[in-house]
């Protein structure tokens, strides 16, 4: 299973890219370029949020834990 940190900065790269793609998409007129750069960024979200979750339910390996001993 990924750590927390892969799926946020995975989540981070799909979001940047599907930014690109939407914007690449519009100024072209391509919408289906457009519909593949949101659906790209919500992705990235969805793995963003997966870490968040991860983070939460396993606080012993939160990376913002600072009770560590």
């Amino acid at each position: 299973m990924k750590d927390s940190k892969t799926d946020k900065s995975e989540g981070l790269v799909d979001k940047a890219a599907g930014k690109v793609k939407e914007a690449l998409g519009k100024a072209t007129n391509d919408k289906d370029t457009e519909a593949k750069g949101k659906t790209q960024t919500v992705k990235g979200d969805a793995k963003q949020t997966k870490g968040d979750v991860k983070d939460a339910l396993d606080p012993e390996h939160n990376s913002h834990n600072t009770n560590k001993p």
